[in-house]
């Protein structure tokens, strides 16, 4: 699934292609389990199961439900590894850049719902060592959104500010789309829970010069959106 991953869970299975595939498969099938009837009551036979394989070969690419819940966990950090850094690919503005990753990161929470809910139901039932593993993930990730506000900064676009704070407030934001689900989709689009979140949240940091900035950016992306109408 990912270098992480293949360090901290062994499988019987050489072909890392193979390994990737079926532990997705397993992964799918056991955050929903997971997710409808909670992962102390979820057995290793209902993933099997809902995956479509058998218990045998599930035992192949993980040792125990541990490895599973885990596997679900960091599949979820792994998809922001991925989609952000190819979200922010040519794009140097760096009021852009951060619109861009907080977005991409709401879209990520946005196709990983349930996994997103589940790392905050579950990661407490891992043993102190993996917990620590997903932490350890988590603040590398983040990390993302927190070099665009020290470029934003650096720029004169935001104001000084504990990074690492500010970030948590970006991070969270995003993670919410998932927790109030419920309620969030019968108030607003996904694209309208970014444009305004990000909206309240970056004018609570913009200085002048990024306001001015800013006004430009939010006439480009109303043009953008009118064409694409």
């Amino acid at each position: 699934m990912t270098d992480t991953a293949d360090l901290a869970i062994k499988s019987q299975v050489a072909d890392a292609a193979l390994v990737q595939r079926r532990r997705g498969q397993i992964v799918a099938a056991a955050v929903e389990l997971f997710s409808q009837q909670g992962f102390y009551t979820t057995t290793m036979q209902e993933v099997a199961r809902k995956a479509g394989v058998s218990i045998g070969l599930i035992y192949q690419y993980v040792h125990d439900k541990d490895d599973v819940l885990l596997l679900a966990l960091l599949s979820v950090l792994d998809s922001y590894k991925r989609e952000i850094p190819a979200a922010l690919a040519g794009v140097s503005d760096p009021l852009t850049r951060c619109w861009v990753a907080v977005d991409a990161y709401c879209r990520v929470v946005d196709s990983r719902r349930e996994a997103t809910v589940l790392a905050y139901r579950s990661t407490k039932s891992l043993p102190k060592a993996r917990r620590d593993l997903i932490k350890n993930a988590e603040i590398e990730t983040n990390e993302f959104i927190a070099e665009c506000l020290r470029d934003c900064v650096r720029h004169g676009l935001f104001r000084d500010v504990d990074i690492e704070l500010a970030t948590y407030h970006f991070v969270t934001f995003a993670h919410s789309w998932a927790l109030k689900h419920w309620r969030m989709r019968e108030l607003c689009t996904l694209e309208q829970y970014i444009d305004e979140g990000l909206d309240f949240l970056l004018n609570a940091l913009l200085t002048p010069k990024g306001r001015r900035q800013y006004r430009k950016l939010r006439a480009s992306r109303k043009a953008a959106a009118a064409a694409r109408r």
